[in-house]
């Protein structure tokens, strides 16, 4: 079996690794040269543990390599990014143009697998392009749907425990889905048909970005309110039937914080519920800059300066490299760009540089701060004591 992974982002190349580590000739595609060069190298550019070593021994063994261009192959996975527009409709064109680069390789026989998230009738918009360019491929090739369901920092070990969701055009294409994923994953293989394994993707990340839009409402309840929301949900679940999720300072991820969206778009009547729960998030990130830049007045008025601010995290979740969609970045971008000149220190101890901000060392930035601000609960910053003689914004739980 040969297989070309379309795309070597943070489930690409994770996905590639595992494939290879089980035997199957993988070649990953990638149109930026410096991540094909890394990758041939044994290297990764993402931060996702134990997985380096995986590829430098995959790499070694000759079972994966990457390239800028796809090789003719027995199966073909598309794997690339799926943003939405600025009027918040999904953009597949990544994915078109995947398609379009493999569509001169594809012979009788072939798997061709879609993983990028994607609106409902993707997969069989794609099959209809593939034919209209190859009708002689018509009913002798398989195609089908398969989206990843994974936590970033226990990637390895969901992709190949997790169950996952395979739905071909037709159950001669489920089928042949269904025994490549087998061929690596451990997880039961659930079968269905390509429209309705889309829609549970986006289903199940509206569930979440829904569950956390109430915690997150919750907790702008209970600071007007003068109440711990920690303390408050804490007691709640004690219910057995209440499980609230923890609040935040948004929503972030190329899943949760996008996905909706492409429920919204096609579905804007049927998806009140889902649309206002992506504006409760969003807005909880726009709550906390203002709440933020009220503190720093506040503490100019009292010292008659300007506060030293510590902005920590800015990943989208707790100690993962990921700043996709990251509401902690839109945070501290609209803190900057606020024009109080304050001092910000600026945190991420999860990237070495970054082109946008300048990054300080976060025991470092904690101990200067006269107010510490705690967008995102990285493990490290749990360390750090609470000093009562700072202003401490924790927007993450991190001393609850």
């Amino acid at each position: 079996m040969k297989a070309c992974f379309m795309g070597l982002g943070y489930i690409g190349l994770p996905t590639a690794i595992i494939a290879a580590k089980n035997g199957i000739d993988v070649t990953g595609v990638d149109i930026n040269p410096k991540v094909v060069e890394l990758v041939n190298r044994g290297e990764i550019h993402i931060v996702e543990p134990g997985l380096r070593e995986l590829c430098s021994e995959v790499v070694s063994s000759k079972k994966l390599k990457a390239s800028v261009t796809p090789v003719a192959s027995d199966a073909y996975l598309i794997v690339v990014p799926t943003p939405f527009k600025d009027n918040h409709e999904p953009d597949i064109s990544y994915v078109e143009a995947a398609t379009r680069t493999v569509i001169p390789l594809l012979k009788e026989g072939d798997l061709y697998i879609i993983e990028s998230t994607s609106p409902v009738g993707t997969t069989e918009s794609m099959a209809k392009l593939i034919f209209q360019q190859r009708p002689e491929l018509d009913g002798k090739i398989f195609i089908a749907y398969c989206p990843e369901r994974v936590l970033p920092g226990n990637v390895i070990y969901e992709l190949v425990n997790n169950d996952r969701v395979i739905g071909g055009i037709d159950p001669e294409s489920t089928e042949k889905a269904t025994a490549f994923y087998a061929g690596f994953v451990k997880g039961a293989l659930h079968r269905t048909n390509a429209k309705t394994a889309e829609m549970c993707k986006l289903t199940e990340n509206a569930s979440r970005d829904v569950q956390i839009a109430f915690a997150n409402e919750l907790s702008l309840i209970c600071d007007k309110a003068g109440i711990n929301v920690w303390e408050l949900i804490n007691l709640a679940n004690k219910h057995p039937r209440v499980n609230i999720l923890n609040p935040g300072c948004g929503v972030g991820g190329h899943c949760i914080a996008v996905d909706p969206y492409f429920l919204t778009a096609d579905f804007p009547i049927e998806s009140q519920l889902i649309a206002k729960a992506r504006a409760t998030n969003n807005y909880k990130a726009f709550w906390c800059a203002e709440r933020i830049q009220n503190e720093m007045y506040k503490f100019e008025l009292a010292h008659g300066r300007k506060p030293v601010v510590a902005l920590m995290g800015l990943a989208f979740k707790p100690d993962i490299d990921d700043l996709r969609e990251s509401p902690a970045k839109y945070i501290v971008s609209k803190v900057m760009q606020s024009g109080n000149n304050a001092d910000l220190l600026i945190v991420e101890p999860n990237v070495k540089e970054h082109h946008v901000f300048k990054l300080s060392n976060y025991r470092e930035a904690f101990d200067k701060a006269d107010i510490a601000v705690f967008l995102v609960a990285h493990r490290v910053f749990r360390e750090l004591p609470k000093n009562p003689q700072k202003t401490i914004l924790d927007f993450c739980g991190i001393f609850k």
